[in-house]
């Protein structure tokens, strides 16, 4: 099974959440087998949180050994740009022949490639919270995961 953790997910790794736990077993994160893809732009949201939170050099060094574990991404091909375009469009309601059932989303611009990254790769996208919902068996599967 394919994989992209979401930025909430990843944290609550760092803060040892017992959701973690529980995340990490039901989806087999460190299994043989399991590919976990970490995109470029979690990279870099988790990379300037530990710059806004003052992460010592400790906790640093824990985050990019665990990104190393995984697969991190680093490609921008065409593929996801075209994807991003549909997402954003299929968002806001108007994206022709794709009809959206609920009022138009607002999702950040980082949410936005994470998504168009994980339906390029065809990956599941675990998060904590609803951003990806409406995205939900129409550009790819959400694992959405309640923090408990």
């Amino acid at each position: 099974m394919t994989y992209v953790l979401d930025t909430n997910v990843i944290l609550t790794y760092f803060r040892k959440h017992s959701s973690w736990y529980m995340m990490e077993e039901t989806f087999g994160i460190f299994e043989p087998g399991t590919r976990v893809m970490v995109p470029a732009i979690i990279i870099g949201e988790l990379r300037s949180l530990a710059i806004q939170n003052g992460w010592g050099e400790r906790k640093i060094a824990k985050l990019e050994e665990l990104v190393k574990r995984f697969i991190p991404f680093f490609d921008l091909t065409e593929d996801i740009v075209n994807r991003y375009a549909e997402i954003d469009a299929f968002s806001q309601g108007r994206l022709p022949g794709r009809r959206l059932d609920c009022s138009a989303r607002n999702m950040g611009k980082n949410d936005l490639w994470i998504a168009a990254v994980a339906s390029t790769l065809n990956a599941t996208l675990i998060t904590t919270d609803g951003d990806f919902d409406h995205l939900n068996n129409r550009f790819l599967n959400v694992a959405r995961f309640e923090l408990k």
